[in-house]
């Protein structure tokens, strides 16, 4: 994947059927430059899940895997067809290596300067900082400034409230949950509702 084409926001679908995960897709329509999508492997059926997406909005959206923890998660979101890996922790060598072979995105997570540090030492395209909220948003701006115009990602805790607040402290991506969303619009996978919140959050950066 090219790093100049990965959108700026990803959502985070966690525990959502394939219907309810189509759905936010169909909502997507004319948003692939905005947003990826990501389904974490702890929801059920989660690689199935994500190779049937693929197959059916692939062409269209960056569609990935999330909560990878370890090279066998890797090799199955990779035969999935996941364009890109998020982690809630660091990732091992082995990991990155394997996705650079297979010119497949990956996003560690990290909290530290010093750890931040040495996932882009290993290969990080993008690092996670996780719980992103645990550190406000003027950490992103205080650790670019010994460290560089890294490219970070902010997860957990990212609104419509607070996300403006987060890319202005040079926060180059962000990670969103379920919150985006009305959960009943979800569960009712109504479409246009689902595109209304999309556009507002939109609206709120």
């Amino acid at each position: 994947m090219n790093m100049t084409e990965y959108p700026r926001f990803t959502i985070i679908m966690r525990n959502y059927s394939y219907e309810e995960a189509e759905a936010i897709l169909i909502a997507m329509e004319d948003l692939n430059d905005q947003f990826a999508v990501e389904m974490t492997l702890n929801t059920e059926n989660a690689i199935e899940h994500i190779k049937k997406l693929n197959e059916q909005f692939g062409s269209k959206f960056y569609i990935g895997a999330g909560t990878v923890r370890n090279i066998k998660d890797v090799k199955d979101a990779i035969d999935a067809g996941a364009s890109f890996l998020l982690g809630p922790h660091h990732f091992t060598k082995e990991m990155f290596n394997l996705a650079k072979e297979h010119q497949v995105l990956t996003v560690p997570a990290a909290m530290t300067p010093s750890e931040v540090d040495e996932m882009i030492e290993l290969g990080a395209d993008i690092v996670k900082i996780f719980p992103a909220t645990a550190v406000g948003p003027q950490f992103f701006k205080d650790i670019q400034a010994p460290l560089g115009n890294l490219p970070l990602m902010a997860v957990g805790g990212i609104s419509s409230e607070n996300a403006k607040e987060f890319l202005d402290n040079k926060t180059t991506y962000l990670g969103i949950g379920s919150g985006i969303f009305n959960s009943y619009d979800i569960k009712n996978k109504d479409i246009s509702k689902l595109r209304e919140s999309l556009n507002q959050f939109l609206a709120s950066v």
